[in-house]
């Protein structure tokens, strides 16, 4: 079953092959992270970003926040940006606002996080905690935490969209049973961005999801790209194939952001990680060619999805 969702990658993609694709490297700077435009405004946002879920919810006092402001130097250090959290992940937003501040690294940051709970008054007292535990003036991007009230929060978040306040609204989701309604919401209203999941062992968001965002103007961050760690995990003690190096990737890490990466409706991806050197390996999945949905086929069983 799950070998059929990886070969059908080819419908999917094959709808946005028209669509613009990454803005690579410069021949002088053949590491430096690809980016990709959000479609609102052209903004380029680079393609690998970092989720701060359970990597980020640690005690100030630990030894695995000790290792985080390494996390986020090696995402600046391989030109990406975005960082993506959420009330609803503990410590996380305090622990990304405070190592922020300490290193000045606010201005290379594009914060994201979401609103989580019910009622207008609720919703903006949940938001007003995270500015303050992010330590900022402005989010770039809240968006709407599992479509939880839609309607009342998007409602807020336009009002302070017009103030600057925050500077992209957005919804997320993560499992394919809530597909219909975030079909629906993408049909009925205005975003900038749709957060969702997307991986080499699931790939149903291809279908519909992936191209009515591309047809409706609205950016994709692309959650679990890893499956939720699982497909990781099984991949780690497999030899990694001979094309890998001609698709710039040694590890598998980056061979499955490179697959997330394949489809053109996606604008970035967020795997989560709270140790340098594995940012710095995902990073690495940025950056050189991004392959076609024909490779993916000729390949596919090679990978033991």
């Amino acid at each position: 079953m799950r070998r059929s969702r990886f070969l059908r990658l080819g419908a999917g993609l094959a709808f946005g092959a028209t669509l613009p694709l990454s803005t690579l490297a410069q021949p002088s700077q053949p590491t430096r992270m690809n980016t990709r435009p959000i479609p609102a405004t052209g903004e380029a946002l680079p393609v690998i970003g970092c989720g701060t879920w359970i990597g980020f919810d640690v005690a100030p006092d630990s030894a695995e926040y000790r290792r985080l402001p390494g996390v986020l130097d090696a995402l600046f250090a391989a030109g990406g940006k975005v960082l993506d959290s959420s009330p609803m992940y503990g410590r996380s937003e305090a622990v990304t606002g405070d190592l922020l501040a300490a290193a000045k690294q606010r201005d290379q940051a594009f914060l994201a996080t979401k609103v989580w709970t019910s009622g207008r008054e609720a919703g903006i007292a949940q938001m007003e905690q995270s500015f303050a535990r992010l330590r900022t003036e402005r989010i770039d991007l809240m968006q709407v935490h599992n479509l939880v009230d839609w309607r009342t929060h998007l409602t807020t978040l336009r009002g302070w969209k017009e103030q600057k306040r925050v500077r992209y609204v957005g919804i997320t989701h993560y499992t394919a049973s809530a597909y219909a309604e975030v079909e629906a919401v993408l049909r009925a209203e205005k975003l900038d961005f749709l957060q969702i999941n997307y991986s080499m062992d699931d790939c149903a968001a291809e279908q519909r999801l992936l191209p009515l965002a591309a047809e409706r103007g609205v950016a994709v961050i692309v959650n679990m790209p890893f499956g939720g760690g699982g497909l990781l995990r099984k991949l780690r003690d497999q030899p990694l194939p001979g094309w890998a190096a001609g698709i710039g990737c040694t590890s598998w890490a980056q061979v499955l952001l490179k697959f997330v990466l394949s489809h053109p409706a996606v604008t970035c991806t967020i795997p989560g990680t709270s140790r340098p050197e594995h940012m710095a390996d995902n990073a690495a999945a940025g950056s050189g060619p991004v392959p076609d949905a024909a490779f993916w086929r000729r390949h596919a069983a090679s990978v033991p999805v």
